[in-house]
């Protein structure tokens, strides 16, 4: 589908979804989020459900002003996935040993590693501008540099909440390797923050909503948001670097006979600030939920952990500012989903897949999810597909 235009009070919203199926209350946030005066453009992708001031899966175009709230908490969260030359013929009968061998490698839910991971040791990762990126993290919020040891131990690990690493198989039969995964709670607290002090400052005063408030451009308070937000981006970015090589050598010493090789690794944020041009004019582009689809941009679009996903290929359409959504997105909230689904049901809708089936992971069931299968159908003028994935084991946060 292209996109259906609704009025807004600064611009109108771009919606790559029935405006019928957006819930009520996501729907006046995007009303609310037209009415900011920095606004320059709004662009509503097909996942898009109620988040904290901002919808998830919404792209806020700005000028000389940014959102905090329209970034999203988990600041950098994102996606990996990388191609393999093993193929489901190499895959053993039962991969409960390869589950379990993932979850010993990369530390899950609140879990961390009893000692920073040394990168240079870590299986294909860049150590260039390792220590330039810690020496940096003397200048982040005084309120957060005392988390610098639970920063360190937590680099590498997978976090809670709808964070996965999976073992995939494409419709050729070959294997990839994908994680989602974000700033961990350092770039959690960074956001928290920083949102408290944009809801001080006086030009936020207001607002129809507090939650939007926002930093002007060419202030101290601006500048200290872009050092802490840039710098917990690149936190997200090597998090997911470091995660992938760990799971990349737990394969090669699996499948060690096999002589595993690995195609270059596709990488993208989903939350996340980007200076981009438009028009004419330069903006800061928050992406939540959302990653960029430039023309040739390649992206990673997740379904739910018994479903399946997609690595698409941008297709550079200006009108959703280079932007397509960054998975199923959910249809019911989390508390919703337990009452309405039990153990049961998990199982049943994630049969033949290698993973936790407790009810610590119900509120994950693909059922809670919106169908990716038509997500990615309204956005055909905004990617194009490359491949089709489904999981055989996932590791859930």
């Amino acid at each position: 589908m292209s996109y259906v235009e609704m009025p807004g009070a600064q611009v109108p919203i771009r919606m790559w979804t029935d405006p019928a199926s957006v819930e009520d209350v996501a729907m006046q946030q995007l009303r609310n989020v037209a009415t900011l005066p920095w606004i320059k453009g709004l662009a509503v992708m097909p996942d898009v459900h109620y988040g904290k001031g901002a919808t998830v899966g919404s792209v806020i175009a700005m000028h000389g002003a940014v959102c905090p709230a329209a970034v999203g908490v988990d600041i950098g969260c994102g996606m990996s996935a990388v191609k393999t030359s093993l193929t489901a013929n190499d895959l053993p009968g039962d991969l409960s040993r390869l589950r379990s061998k993932i979850e010993q490698a990369i530390p899950v839910g609140r879990g961390m590693h009893d000692d920073p991971v040394d990168p240079g040791r870590v299986f294909g990762f860049p150590t260039g501008g390792w220590d330039d990126f810690w020496t940096r993290f003397d200048f982040v919020a005084d309120d957060v540099k005392f988390r610098r040891e639970r920063a360190t131990k937590q680099m590498g690990t997978l976090g809670s909440g709808n964070h996965f690493v999976e073992f995939c198989l494409d419709e050729s039969g070959a294997v990839w390797l994908m994680l989602h995964s974000g700033s961990r709670n350092i770039g959690k607290e960074l956001a928290e923050y920083h949102m408290g002090q944009a809801q001080k400052l006086p030009h936020n005063q207001g607002l129809i909503d507090r939650d939007l408030a926002v930093f002007i451009a060419d202030t101290p308070q601006m500048g200290a948001y872009r050092n802490d937000l840039f710098w917990a981006q690149e936190y997200a970015k090597y998090n997911r670097a470091i995660m992938m090589g760990l799971f990349q050598e737990v394969v090669r010493k699996e499948f060690r006979k096999a002589k595993v090789t690995f195609d270059p690794v596709i990488s993208c944020h989903h939350n996340y600030v980007a200076e981009e041009r438009y028009e004419g004019m330069d903006l800061l582009v928050t992406r939540k939920g959302a990653i960029r689809a430039g023309s040739g941009d390649f992206g990673i679009i997740p379904g739910s952990m018994g479903t399946g996903s997609y690595i698409v290929k941008g297709l550079g359409n200006e009108k959703s500012f280079n932007s397509a959504s960054h998975g199923a997105g959910r249809r019911m909230s989390r508390n919703a989903a337990k009452k309405r689904f039990s153990t049961k049901d998990l199982e049943e809708q994630t049969r033949g897949v290698e993973c936790r089936k407790d009810s610590g992971v119900v509120d994950e069931i693909p059922g809670a999810y919106k169908p990716i299968e038509k997500v990615i159908d309204q956005q055909r003028d905004l990617v194009k597909v490359v491949a089709k994935l489904k999981q055989v084991i996932c590791v859930k946060g």
